[in-house]
């Protein structure tokens, strides 16, 4: 709401210092009380589109043209409620498989690349969502060490949920990862953890991750999901990096503070 003073009246009126019937109307004025309108609308409270109205109606003397400037402008408004309503219609939160009890979610991020990294996971129980994780800060990390490291945590997670008898689903939007630990490991394995071309990059953490998930995919699957693309659970684990990232925690803990899903959606890259 705005208060009408002086200088919202100034701003309103055209060189000539004369204001004109649409932004009469809009300072509600009674048919007779024209001629005092100044003083009748000094302290009156007005919506803030009807104090945006009568700021660009300023120096308009055409009826017809009064009209079309307030109809775009409501035109404008209703635009603008849709979008934001679009932004606060809440997020699919998973894909999940018929079949599985636990779906996780897990990501890893680095600002720059390389630079400052963390990992984030979600975990959500029969499609609802039951606990946060992340850390595993590092101080001079990449993208790919990050994704890696949030892959691995989450089949430390589900090994624990296959023990329970739980069916369990792992969500990576790393293909790099998912392909190290899927397909390219198994030929790395083979010729003694070597490739042609040089070094494995990450080996270490690849060789764990691959271990695991042997061990444990006859109750897991591990399956990829594109970024940024509305799952709830994918844009939480990535929030999670950047609190890594914000608190530098280097253990990987669970998230400890109450879950408000949509303060952390708001959450920013520090």
């Amino acid at each position: 709401m705005q208060i009408v003073t002086e200088e919202l009246l100034n701003l309103g009126l055209g060189e000539e210092k004369e204001i004109n019937e649409s932004q009469l109307i809009l300072l509600d004025l009674k048919e007779g009380e024209e001629s005092e309108w100044r003083s009748l609308s000094l302290g009156k409270q007005l919506s803030d589109s009807r104090a945006e109205l009568f700021v660009l109606l300023n120096g308009v003397e055409d009826k017809k043209t009064q009209e079309k400037i307030i109809f775009n402008y409501k035109a404008l408004q209703k635009f603008r409620k849709q979008e934001h309503e679009k932004e606060l219609k809440p997020k699919e939160k998973t894909p999940t498989s018929p079949s599985a009890d636990v779906t996780i979610y897990c990501d890893g991020g680095c600002t720059p690349n390389p630079g400052k990294a963390g990992s984030g996971v979600a975990v959500y129980r029969n499609g609802e969502l039951s606990e946060l994780w992340h850390g595993l800060y590092e101080e001079m990390g990449t993208n790919n060490t990050a994704e890696l490291g949030a892959l691995y945590e989450s089949l430390l997670l589900a090994q624990k949920e296959a023990e329970n008898g739980n069916k369990v689903e792992i969500k990576c939007d790393s293909m790099y990862s998912i392909n190290c630990i899927k397909v390219w490991a198994i030929s790395w394995e083979k010729k003694g953890w070597t490739k042609k071309g040089g070094e494995i990059k990450n080996l270490e953490i690849i060789k764990f991750a691959y271990y695991l998930y042997n061990s444990i995919k006859k109750d897991v699957t591990l399956s990829h999901i594109k970024a940024h693309s509305g799952f709830e659970g994918n844009e939480l684990a990535d929030r999670m990096t950047m609190y890594t990232i914000q608190e530098k925690c280097k253990a990987f803990l669970r998230y400890d503070k109450e879950i408000d899903v949509d303060a952390i959606l708001k959450m920013k890259a520090g």
